[in-house]
């Protein structure tokens, strides 16, 4: 469990999501998954404009909270998908929702 995690569990649960989706395009990489298993360059391009870097850097913190499962097959050139767990599937829920929200809200202005 990141450092992150482990205080926000010390707050409340609310702290505890925020802490595993919150950053720099997570919950659009959750919701690009969703339908299945992506490779970096094609869940990259899903994405939308984010470096590779900051890709990296998120789907290292969704591996690491059990979000996503990176997958390297050994092959030439290496060949690296990535896709969702469980608790990912679940969180994709989530950020359907929020989603949906985010529109409604947009219309509201």
């Amino acid at each position: 469990m990141r450092d992150k995690v482990r205080h926000a569990v010390e707050v409340c649960p609310i702290e505890v999501g925020v802490a595993v989706a919150g950053g720099d395009w997570k919950l659009t990489a959750v919701s690009k998954l969703e339908p299945g298993p992506l490779r970096f360059g094609e869940l990259q391009r899903a994405v939308g404009p984010v470096s590779a870097k900051t890709l990296t850097r998120q789907l290292r913190a969704l591996e690491v909270d059990g979000i996503v499962v990176r997958t390297v097959y050994p092959e030439v050139p290496p060949r690296v998908t990535y896709e969702l767990t469980e608790a990912g599937r679940e969180l994709a829920t989530v950020a359907a929702q929020l989603g949906r929200w985010g529109e409604r809200y947009l219309a509201s202005r």
